[in-house]
């Protein structure tokens, strides 16, 4: 049982009589945020972790409901999180999951340019990318059309070298293994359905109801928010309701391709000024099948279907495809899978979300990690070096 198996393995870290946590350090969310989180902190001897995953394992949300893409960080304003992190992150994976064994590519990436609106987006790209000091350069037609010839850019393409794919649940793995080898634990099938903080005892209480029914109290003197869609909701259970926070759901259906091109490297099309996505995109997976998407599907509510690919998309996909990829046929295109943004702001909100990783006034060790969409994977290990220091 849940309560048998955390109580049993806890202790008592803190020499005060004062404070006597069952855990120093507790991470709400076993995605790859919340799991590079508990690693990182588990570094440390003196602290003890618990990761809490509401679903049966880890991973099974927006984790691992994406393209797998390891970003280079081109697309985010020089001076926002989402850039410094996914810099930081994309660093860390080549450095250290690459060497342990975890499942990846470095295939490159193409953003290529259709008319003259794109080509000084390109450039502009290219520019930004010399001073984040990230390797891009401009590859000529001539050779492009040899490289890639299913590929269509009328007026430029730009390469990223450094834009790769990796596993996410091979990287979640590590760093789940991480985790554990330093002592710390998951604990699966566990909801949290409360939080109270303790200024006395300078501890917080997470209320948790298992997947059996089972209801416990689980205390620990720092707190991490890294619930992905469910972060606000988890949020409000503790701040006050004046700094209540509202979540937005948009939607990605993800199409597969049956054939094979020989296609091999991330393709993207350059992103529409205004809308909230980098546009429908080629990835490839670690066996080189390719697939399209992410698309942008606004949803209200998290239901039980809402991750049924939506097959109506599946037109406006393929126009959107054979843009950069002619001789793309609509019978060689099928629904695959979808995955769920969290945001913070809606569909008329057009001004730039950046990731909203903060220490809570008034809480004292409680961090929220908040509206963390892409570059979320990519970033994941960065992140996890930004909350350490934050704490």
């Amino acid at each position: 049982m849940l309560r048998s198996r955390l109580i049993r393995s806890s202790r008592l870290f803190s020499t005060s009589s004062q404070v006597r946590a069952d855990f120093t350090h507790i991470v709400i969310g076993a995605g790859a945020v919340g799991l590079a989180i508990g690693a990182e902190i588990s570094k440390d001897p003196n602290h003890s972790v618990l990761v809490i995953e509401k679903n049966e394992e880890h991973g099974q949300e927006t984790s691992s409901r994406n393209s797998e893409v390891i970003h280079a960080g081109l697309y985010y304003p020089v001076d926002s999180l989402k850039t410094e992190l996914c810099i930081l992150g994309k660093q860390l994976i080549y450095n250290e999951c690459e060497a342990m064994g975890v499942e990846m590519k470095r295939c490159g990436k193409w953003i290529v340019a259709q008319n003259e609106l794109q080509l000084e987006y390109l450039k502009k790209i290219h520019e930004k990318s010399k001073q984040l000091q990230v390797e891009t350069s401009f590859v000529p037609s001539n050779k492009a059309k040899e490289l890639e010839p299913s590929i269509r850019a009328d007026y430029a393409v730009l390469n990223s070298p450094t834009t790769g794919i990796v596993s996410a649940h091979s990287l979640m793995n590590y760093q789940l293994s991480v985790l554990q080898n330093n002592d710390g634990q998951l604990a699966v099938g566990s909801e949290v359905v409360g939080l109270t903080y303790s200024e006395g005892m300078k501890e917080y209480e997470v209320d948790v109801l298992s997947e059996d029914g089972e209801n416990m109290s689980i205390s620990g003197n720092v707190l991490i928010n890294c619930a992905g869609l469910y972060a606000p909701q988890v949020s409000n259970m503790l701040l006050p309701e004046e700094r209540h926070l509202k979540a937005y759901y948009a939607k990605g259906n993800y199409f597969s391709f049956q054939g094979n091109p020989g296609i091999r490297r991330l393709i993207y099309p350059c992103p529409t000024p205004g809308v909230a996505s980098l546009g429908t995109h080629l990835t490839l997976d670690l066996g080189g099948q390719m697939k399209f998407g992410p698309d942008l599907e606004w949803v209200d509510e998290l239901t039980e279907d809402v991750y049924k690919v939506n097959d109506q998309n599946l037109i406006p996909a393929y126009n959107e495809v054979r843009k950069y990829f002619p001789s793309v046929q609509l019978e060689n295109l099928s629904g695959s899978y979808s995955g769920i943004r969290p945001k913070l702001i809606g569909e008329d909100v057009k001004e730039f979300q950046d990731f909203v990783i903060r220490k809570e006034d008034g809480y004292p060790g409680f961090i929220n990690c908040m509206g963390i969409e892409s570059p979320g994977l990519t970033a994941s290990m960065g992140i996890a070096k930004y909350v350490s220091n934050l704490l």
